[in-house]
């Protein structure tokens, strides 16, 4: 009699722990499912290649300091520590450009929602 209850209780057992493990599975293998997991693995591999770019990005300021360092040493061009360092001047932009390329906006509206 304890034999049989006990092979019984253990093939319920068995039986609620393989439904549950397949239920599970069946549920990781629904399109929304795989959506998800495939928007995750692309977010993280994103933020991996952020990182690596920044990293790359700080690495090249870096080597180019001492670069500078270096050629400022050979060519004798020591800053004054008293002065200020020098400034960095953003690019200029060309002023020698032909009219034709300056919009006026006031007789150019470009609505995308004008029919046509």
């Amino acid at each position: 009699m304890f034999r049989r209850t006990f092979w019984f209780t253990s093939g319920v057992a068995a039986g609620v722990w393989a439904t549950t493990k397949v239920n599970r599975k069946l549920k990781q293998l629904t399109p929304e499912s795989l959506a998800a997991a495939a928007a995750n693995k692309a977010v993280e591999a994103g933020h991996r290649l952020k990182d690596r770019a920044v990293g790359f990005a700080l690495d090249v300021r870096a080597n180019m300091a001492q670069r500078e360092a270096e050629l400022e040493d050979a060519l004798g061009l020591h800053a004054d520590p008293e002065l200020p360092p020098a400034r960095r001047h953003a690019a200029i932009e060309n002023r020698n450009k032909p009219k034709s390329y300056v919009i006026d906006r006031t007789t150019h509206t470009h609505n995308r929602n004008e029919d046509h």
